[in-house]
């Protein structure tokens, strides 16, 4: 049985993190032959990622807490603590009304020169902390502009998360462009003038924008505490990922809901009506399959992580299976395509918006699973008991 000792010594270790990582939600973890690496590619520094054989290790000794690899994970797997998502987004929303509506955002290179004032901008580790969920719902929620204000990446050791900074504004932008919102998202190495700090500023009174976020590392000190104690207390056995990942009733590995993609989507709603019928974005995709060369595995359905794709209790009318998609619930992660036998399966970055916004799913039908498909029914079988 741990100690208070114990606990409070796993609270400060998790402190001093700025990823919080689920292995279970990671698609290399729950198929070890996945083809996303996307936190890989986005990390600025070998060795803090590694990633294959159902692993996924994060070494915080050699995270530079740039948040990057919170921005491109598709399935939420990997968690920015520094700050959190709803402490930063409480922070841009004070700095944007102190700020007549500007939002300004701006990395902690450039916020240490003391030329803002830090009253109306938010600060992050890196540019490469801010992606679209946090973006779209400034806008929605009544920013007049939104700026990312950079401290001259090309010299800086976060400078190789410069590329995934501009991606994240043109995804954003694009949204933005497709909902007919007049607000876009541009960067800058000057700090807009509502943002400047002047001589005769009086800045507001109580606590300052650092002990807003020493606070909020207080509240996941706490919070870590409580946790370590619940999952320890009376020698609770930890699960082990086999028994975390067992297979479900319906053939299909645990899902899970991700946090960004419906935020994001309550955003855009926010905004109104779509004005374009068709996006290219990398927060959903859209399955096709060729029905000609499936097997009817439904391997697909198995490893798809957040449900979008499942097998529907509705039968069509003679031969073959439908299979439901949910084009929101999608968060393009490959992991179906990966897993595909007959490699009959895309995932496309172009969807509908009509789709998108839509609640009901799409039926796909595919041939019922041929007899001889012992791996299929094998996967489809194991550890139901």
């Amino acid at each position: 049985m741990p100690n208070l000792n114990d606990i409070m010594e796993m609270a400060e270790l998790l402190e001093t993190k700025a990823v919080y990582v689920t292995p279970d939600r990671c698609v290399t973890v729950r198929n070890r032959n996945a083809s996303c690496r996307r936190c890989l590619e986005a990390c600025p520094v070998d060795g803090a990622l590694t990633l294959g054989m159902n692993k996924l290790d994060f070494n915080y000794m050699f995270c530079v807490s740039c948040g990057a690899c919170t921005t491109v994970c598709p399935t939420e797997a990997l968690a920015p603590t520094k700050p959190l998502d709803r402490d930063l987004a409480q922070s841009i929303a004070e700095a944007t009304e102190n700020a007549g509506g500007h939002a300004v955002f701006a990395c902690a290179r450039v916020s240490s020169h003391g030329k803002g004032n830090p009253e109306k901008y938010a600060e992050v580790p890196c540019l490469g902390r801010v992606e679209e969920c946090l973006l779209l719902n400034v806008a929605a929620d009544g920013a007049r502009a939104i700026t990312l204000v950079d401290g001259n990446c090309h010299t800086c050791k976060y400078r190789f998360t410069s590329v995934g900074t501009t991606d994240t504004v043109d995804s954003a932008n694009t949204l933005l462009e497709a909902w007919g919102s007049p607000v876009r998202v541009e960067r800058s190495s000057a700090w807009p003038e509502e943002a400047v700090l002047r001589d005769d500023d009086t800045l507001a009174l109580g606590e300052s924008r650092r002990a807003f976020f020493m606070r909020g590392k207080e509240r996941v000190k706490k919070g870590a505490a409580s946790t370590a104690l619940k999952a320890l207390k009376h020698g609770e056995k930890i699960p082990t990922l086999r028994e975390r990942l067992r297979v479900a009733e319906d053939g299909a590995l645990p899902h899970f809901e991700a946090e960004r993609r419906p935020s994001t989507l309550d955003a855009l709603d926010r905004m109104g009506q779509p004005q374009e019928d068709e996006i290219f974005t990398r927060l959903w995709g859209s399955v096709e399959i060729d029905a000609e060369a499936c097997s009817g595995c439904r391997m697909c359905t198995v490893f798809c992580p957040t449900g979008a794709l499942k097998m529907s209790e509705e039968k069509p009318e003679g031969e073959g299976q439908y299979l439901e998609f949910s084009v929101a619930d999608c968060v393009q992660c490959d992991s179906c395509a990966d897993i595909c036998l007959k490699k009959c399966l895309t995932v496309e970055p172009v969807v509908r918006t009509s789709e998108l916004m839509d609640f009901e799913p799409r039926f796909i039908w595919i041939p019922e699973m041929q007899k001889n498909n012992l791996l299929g029914r094998n996967l489809l079988n194991r550890n139901k008991k």
